[in-house]
């Protein structure tokens, strides 16, 4: 309802029609989309339209979009006093609003103006990092009149109109404070290139000296008493969040395979005579394809390995005797887990759920090496 972005992917619906825990599942790949600043003629406005176009009626027109996505019946009500609270709150504390509330003023006051763009800047600061809360003026910067996107590529420019739907990397440091606002209320930066590491006594800063792209999702989910809970209490979007930062995460391992892919050895794979010699005489289709290493997990190479070195291990030690099924229904420890944060419940709190479930994996698998159920060694 509050997104400024879409969030492109297929949502598998079919997951969540028994009496099973609520799960968020997607097909394919994720990619978050912005539009123009106004609707195209005869059309609603959706999106960061909402925030610009027809802000008298925002509320209900809010509540309609809403309305007419969901497909589930028997659902109750939105409560008005709801919406509107989250408008003053956002209007009053997030800073892409604000934003994009000055556009709407420019527009209302100068309806002549032809071209009318909005830029939202990917790097708050060039000299040092800020960790401080952000400022509309390091956020977005509004553009009247003719504008050139060759000049700062990363970031996003949004026409007055037209354009079509434009992708939003995920690198851009507010791609994720676009797409859920409630859980970012203040337009907070996400991840970007460069961060950092925190030079403590504690922390062995490797080579790179920069934060990667799962260290920092993975620092952002844990639960610590001196942060604030607003992700970790998100419920249902929470869990959309795990799902979209996963793929990004995923996306940028790809990002890497293909522009490092020569130094991959993957140029014995694929050449020329093996095209030819399979009748594609197409030369749009000529050249050598991207080679996922054993490395990625999932990848064909990966799967074959791991295939192999099961198939070694039973040829050397013979056929496995014991086929284990370890399952998670109720542990005290995740409930210990949960009860930092009141009214927390393990459905929506996947993040713990797994923590806890590798802890017992891994205890498992200590004392089936190293206890004494199969006897002394």
């Amino acid at each position: 309802m509050f997104a400024f972005t879409s969030l492109g992917a297929k949502i598998d619906m079919d997951i969540n029609k028994g009496p099973a825990p609520y799960v968020f599942k997607i097909n394919g790949q994720v990619h978050h989309r912005i539009g123009s600043l106004l609707p195209d003629e005869g059309k609603s406005p959706v999106y960061a339209q909402l925030y610009i176009y027809d802000t008298d009626n925002e509320v209900e027109n809010r509540i309609s979009i809403f309305d007419r996505d969901r497909d589930c019946e028997g659902e109750n009500e939105i409560d008005r006093r709801i919406v509107e609270g989250l408008v003053r709150m956002f209007d009053a504390t997030n800073e892409l609003v604000k934003s994009f509330r000055a556009t709407r003023d420019l527009l209302v006051q100068n309806n002549s103006c032809r071209q009318l763009c909005l830029r939202l800047l990917h790097d708050r600061s060039k000299a040092a990092p800020q960790y401080n809360a952000p400022t509309g003026s390091e956020i977005a910067a509004l553009i009247v009149g003719d504008f050139s996107e060759e000049k700062k590529r990363p970031d996003i420019i949004i026409q007055d109109r037209g354009g079509g739907l434009r992708r939003i990397s995920n690198l851009h440091s507010n791609n994720m404070s676009l797409q859920y606002p409630v859980l970012f209320p203040y337009g907070e930066e996400g991840f970007k290139l460069g961060i950092k590491y925190s030079h403590t006594g504690t922390l062995r800063v490797k080579s790179r000296g920069e934060v990667t792209m799962l260290e920092y999702y993975a620092f952002l989910l844990q639960q610590r008493s001196c942060e604030a809970t607003t992700l970790l209490c998100g419920d249902r979007l929470f869990q959309q969040y795990i799902v979209d930062a996963f793929a990004s995460v995923e996306e940028n391992r790809l990002r890497f395979i293909i522009k490092n892919n020569k130094n991959l050895r993957s140029g014995i794979y694929k050449g020329i005579h093996d095209t030819l010699h399979k009748g594609d005489f197409d030369g749009n289709n000529v050249g050598k394809k991207v080679i996922l290493p054993a490395s990625f997990t999932g990848s064909k190479r990966y799967m074959v390995q791991n295939y192999q070195d099961t198939m070694a291990i039973c040829r050397f030690y013979g056929p496995s005797d014991l086929f284990i099924t370890f399952t998670c229904t109720k542990w005290q420890e995740i409930d210990d887990s949960l009860a930092f944060i009141p009214d927390q419940k393990a459905n929506t709190r996947p993040d713990m759920v797994s923590r806890v479930f590798k802890l017992k994996v891994q205890e498992l698998v200590s004392v089936l090496k190293k206890g004494t159920y199969f006897g002394k060694s």
